[in-house]
């Protein structure tokens, strides 16, 4: 396995499993569309600019996704009433 092939496969990996995680907040939003950007890289790498292309325009989406979702705040604790 060469080193572009090793690339190719941690992007498409990290994108996976970021896509998996985004439900759990905005940071995983953001790592999903920064391992696009790394699978853009590979595609247009490896000569495949429509691979290229649409990774790239999955990066915008996702980032785009990740600048409107609301910003989660944390969670305050209540204190108990004592009766």
């Amino acid at each position: 396995m060469d080193s572009l092939t090793l690339f190719g496969l941690v992007a498409v990996s990290l994108m996976l499993i970021f896509y998996c995680l985004e439900h759990r907040g905005r940071l995983y939003i953001l790592g999903f569309a920064a391992s696009c950007l790394l699978g853009s890289a590979y595609g247009f790498l490896q000569g495949a600019w429509p691979f290229g292309m649409v990774e790239g325009i999955w990066a915008l989406v996702a980032l785009r996704r990740w600048w409107t979702s609301p910003q989660s705040k944390p969670t305050q604790k209540r204190k108990r009433s004592k009766k």
